[in-house]
């Protein structure tokens, strides 16, 4: 089956699509670029990298901008997966939604009206096992992005391995936060992985940080090429 990727450069787009690689096409990524930080369905920081991690990972990307407006993106998000189902004919589409009811339902729906299937492989999937999944599967994830009370400035920019997955576990004991940051505490963006042709060098990057948000603002990516590769 050829499948289409609704991808943004995180953690979890990846891994539905690692997932859904061993028995399946993987056609094209497809990502909707918000200009609204406050999007219900589109993940915002490092969203303007997704070319580089394009071509690190040597697929077709398909994109479409959108004001992220409540409900009006959903509109949008139709038409690029349209666009994917014409161009590339796939037969399905893939989501990294892993606890969201309100990110599944309207895929499905756009999935439905389209007449391709929808696919969500991390659906429910316990969170802790999702990170250590990423340590397992060697794959390079950091941190870029943090909202919300105990995760401060030093989070920004950090990688996700063992000791993140050992810190998370006790903030979510003592403060009830989501360990994978379904909650949206934190967003991530995929550095490598064995499966990427290159790997993203971040050349360039700032911390911003104010009343328990935070950004990690890449300023300059480089491709590198992998040995062996």
């Amino acid at each position: 089956m050829k499948l289409g990727i609704l991808f943004s450069g995180g953690k979890d787009s990846f891994l539905a699509m690692l997932k859904m690689m061993k028995e399946h096409e993987i056609a094209c990524l497809i990502s909707v670029i918000s200009t609204n930080r406050e999007s219900y369905m589109f993940h915002v920081p490092g969203i303007e990298f997704v070319d580089y991690s394009a071509k690190a990972l040597g697929l077709a990307l398909i994109k479409q901008e959108t004001k992220g407006e409540k409900e009006k993106e959903l509109k949008d998000l139709e038409n690029v997966i349209k666009k994917a189902v014409e161009k590339h004919k796939i037969d399905g589409i893939v989501s990294g939604a892993i606890a969201s009811n309100y990110q599944a339902s309207r895929i499905q729906k756009i999935c439905d009206k389209l007449g391709v299937k929808c696919f969500n492989p991390l659906w429910q999937k316990n969170q802790i096992d999702v990170l250590n999944g990423i340590v397992e599967k060697k794959i390079k994830v950091i941190i870029i992005g943090v909202a919300g009370y105990p995760l401060d400035e030093s989070w920004l920019g950090r990688r996700i391995d063992k000791r993140f997955i050992k810190d998370v576990l006790l903030l979510e004991k003592k403060y009830k936060i989501n360990p994978a940051g379904e909650g949206g505490e934190f967003e991530t963006m995929v550095i490598d992985s064995p499966v990427h042709k290159y790997s993203l060098k971040i050349v360039e990057a700032k911390k911003h940080f104010s009343k328990n948000y935070g950004v990690y603002e890449i300023k300059k990516v480089e491709l590198e090429k992998k040995q062996g590769v």
